[in-house]
């Protein structure tokens, strides 16, 4: 008999989405319980006591459960039934609340933090798809933990670190690969392909542009990336100046045409100040795409350093890769991204489900 696996995911879109249709390919009988990517604070709050009802709706058990962040699991294990209490539950930080950016002027709610840090102490085993991810948490749980006055909490980082791995979300690349490579005969094509927030830098990335235009470099550009209804006006102002160099600007209606687009590029830039691991730069690598990123975050763990700048180069550097213009070589991009593939990375994840089983 195959191995019962439940997945809880209050939070189905996006990364996480992409994430458990790949984990669901792994030889075991999966379940998902999932609601839609919307108002994570509530899902946050209240999808400990909704799975649990849901569970005692149910009536059935499983062998081992899985987790996003979304949940709140020390909650979630006190509510649910009890065999709950009784199997392996592993929890997967895509990110954690410590180190997560917060809107303009928004302050952060530390009570999301603290859950996260509940979360990861009653689970029984943690992946974080970076180090920087994990870094960044326990450094947040060790911070925070100083101001708790006389509820000390000693050794909470050390007993969290020992129950983690670091664990990148497998990448289906089977769409970037179908799709033939076209024709390059044209000014380089520079793709941005990043949620349109503050979080990403965007500013940073089109004065960039606006410069390199105003010295006559020539260049062609893709802006990808989900927007929202309130997104930074710099989109809007350097779209505009930019008209005459945009191939194509807005959220991709497919996964074909996504693919696509990133196959048109020649250079794809992040000047991002928060990534906890960096899929949409893997992706374009795939599709041949040379990278310029920011030496931080989690992308010193995913590239070497001379495809990497520091914050006062950029410009330069920016202006070097579209000078000399030169896409990666089919095998170069697959050495860069082959290792954040599935294939690659069904052993780690079925080491990981085992050794919960074992321990």
């Amino acid at each position: 008999m195959p191995l019962k696996i439940l997945i809880l995911e209050p939070y189905y879109g996006g990364s996480h989405e992409s994430f458990i249709s790949g984990l669901e390919k792994l030889p075991f009988e999966f379940e998902s319980i999932t609601l839609p990517a919307r108002k994570w604070k509530w899902r946050m709050r209240l999808s400990a006591p909704y799975y649990a009802d849901k569970l005692r709706e149910l009536d059935r058990k499983f062998d081992l459960i899985i987790c996003s962040t979304f949940v709140d699991v020390a909650s979630f294990r006190g509510l649910a039934p009890r065999w709950v209490r009784e199997v392996p539950l592993l929890t997967y930080f895509h990110e954690n609340q410590f180190e997560y950016p917060m809107q303009v002027n928004e302050e952060r709610d530390m009570h999301f933090a603290l859950t996260n840090m509940t979360t990861a102490l009653a689970s029984d085993s943690l992946a974080f798809n970076s180090a920087y991810n994990l870094e960044t948490f326990l450094e947040g749980i060790d911070k925070l933990l100083k101001k708790s006055y006389d509820m000390k909490l000693e050794n909470a980082s050390a007993i969290i670190r020992d129950r983690s791995r670091v664990l990148p979300p497998g990448i289906d690349f089977s769409t970037i690969d179908t799709i033939n490579e076209p024709e390059h005969d044209g000014p380089p094509v520079i793709v941005w392909n990043h949620r349109w927030e503050h979080d990403k830098n965007p500013e940073v990335f089109f004065n960039a542009l606006l410069k390199l235009d105003s010295e006559g470099v020539d260049f062609r550009l893709v802006v990808l990336g989900e927007s929202f209804r309130e997104y930074p006006p710099i989109f809007d102002k350097a779209l505009k100046k930019l008209s005459d160099r945009v191939l194509y600007s807005g959220y991709a209606k497919s996964r074909d045409e996504y693919a696509g687009w990133l196959r048109q590029g020649d250079i794809v830039v992040s000047t991002a100040r928060h990534e906890f691991f960096g899929m949409a730069v893997i992706e374009a690598v795939r599709a041949g795409c040379c990278p310029l990123l920011p030496n931080r975050l989690s992308y010193p763990e995913l590239f070497p350093k001379e495809l990497l700048y520091e914050e006062e180069d950029f410009v330069q550097r920016l202006k070097e890769c579209i000078l000399i213009g030169k896409r990666l070589s089919p095998d170069r991009a697959m050495e860069l991204t082959s290792a954040f593939s599935w294939d690659a990375l069904t052993p780690a994840y079925m080491s990981w489900i085992m050794d919960s089983l074992a321990s």
